[in-house]
């Protein structure tokens, strides 16, 4: 049975990932249809971005009272009403009201069902459950490019997906009881012996952080500037590439939303084959090696190439960043410690959702006073300060062990 509940949390993320990769996608069509600037979908996305931030922070308190099935199932009736009223919302200002419960929406179901994962299920179902997201965002700018190229409708492309996300409230809801169910059987399953060592383990490490301050271990601000810059180049290349597409290299708006669900399947297909060579290849290797492959897709689309090579830098840049963002959460407690990694774990997330928030609507703005084309430029340098601020963390670490 757990195993199989498994699978529904896993259609969860799928409808958790399809609506982050949806306004980037139809933005080109969209912004002139209802009569907004170029650089709005910034505003939109910092909006989204703070719901996420606000829920995920109150998340704990409602799971705690509530439980994780009945919030993940609110939170998904959140987000359906609002991906429902963005297909037919008039307006800017209407789009904006919506981008609050769908913010609101995405961030509990994140932190709910991440957290749901890492109680009941062993550790390598949380890589499988980031794919899964990826394959939602894959799916997104997809479903996209079929309702404009057929339908001539960003519109429809919002509808359908409200549709999708309808549909999982429906399975949500008849499978409830089963979150509790499910929840007592991995408890039962645990070792009963290693209950007292394990609340003594907890204690200890509990009074420990109180008098820690992990913010001043050596590392520690580095790795939270890697963060930073990782989610901002992520959230940039998906919000603003196809616009760069558009405008900068005279592509169609279907054909760039296309690619851009091929930049998001790089991150899918680079996260599940990651899964199987981390038995292999240790985390600070991989995180290396991920971020040298994007810096290569950063430097492609830098060149004046054919548009073959600007598909192949998304492409590589999405399987270069595949890697970084699990690697850099799971180096946590190797890094700083057990006793630190819950706190930071916290500070982590909340830097991340900052460079998701601030980050591409940054570049939306600059963009809208220069031009489109500075696009690559930004995607190389967010990639560059990524990959100093990791060496320098690693740098840290050497000199600590000496």
């Amino acid at each position: 049975m757990a195993t199989w509940f498994l699978l529904i949390i896993y259609l969860a993320f799928i409808s958790l990932g399809i609506p982050d990769s949806l306004l980037g996608s139809a933005w080109p069509v969209m912004h002139p249809e209802i009569g907004t600037s170029f650089e709005s979908a910034g505003l939109l996305s910092m909006i989204v971005s703070a719901g996420t931030i606000l829920s995920s922070l109150f998340s704990g308190g409602m799971i705690e009272k509530f439980g994780t099935g009945k919030v993940t199932l609110i939170s998904c009736i959140l987000t359906a009403g609002a991906l429902l009223g963005f297909s037919f919302s008039p307006s800017l200002l209407w789009l904006l009201i919506l981008a609050i419960p769908l913010g609101l929406g995405g961030g509990a179901v994140d932190a709910g069902l991440n957290n749901y994962v890492a109680t009941h299920y062993k550790a390598h179902h949380m890589s499988w459950l980031h794919c899964f997201w990826g394959v939602g965002a894959t799916m997104g700018p997809m479903i996209m490019s079929y309702f404009i190229a057929n339908h001539n409708s960003w519109r429809q492309g919002y509808l359908q997906v409200s549709l999708i996300q309808f549909g999982l409230v429906i399975v949500l809801l008849v499978t409830l009881p089963l979150w509790k169910r499910v929840a007592s059987l991995k408890q039962s399953t645990k070792p009963a012996l290693k209950t007292e060592s394990n609340s003594k383990k907890m204690l200890t490490q509990s009074e420990t952080m109180r008098h820690t301050n992990p913010l001043h271990i050596r590392g520690v601000k580095p790795s939270l500037i890697a963060f930073l810059f990782y989610c901002g180049v992520e959230a940039t290349v998906g919000l603003w590439g196809a616009s760069y597409l558009v405008g900068s290299k005279n592509i169609s708006a279907e054909t760039a939303a296309s690619w851009i669900s091929l930049y998001y399947g790089g991150i899918t297909a680079g996260r599940l084959i990651t899964g199987f060579i981390t038995l292999k290849i240790n985390n600070r290797v991989l995180i290396l090696l991920g971020q040298l492959v994007a810096l290569t897709g950063g430097l492609i689309l830098l060149l004046p190439l054919s548009d073959v090579f600007t598909l192949i830098g998304f492409i590589l840049i999405g399987l270069g960043l595949a890697p970084i963002y699990p690697g850099l959460l799971h180096e946590t407690p190797e890094r700083f410690g057990n006793e630190n990694s819950a706190k930071l774990m916290g500070y982590q997330m909340a830097v991340a959702y900052t460079g998701t928030t601030l980050l591409p609507p940054l570049f939306g703005l600059i963009a809208s006073y220069t031009t489109i084309s500075l696009f690559p430029v930004f995607a190389l340098a967010f990639i560059l300060f990524m990959l100093f601020s990791s060496e320098k963390i690693n740098r840290t670490l050497k000199q600590r062990a000496l």
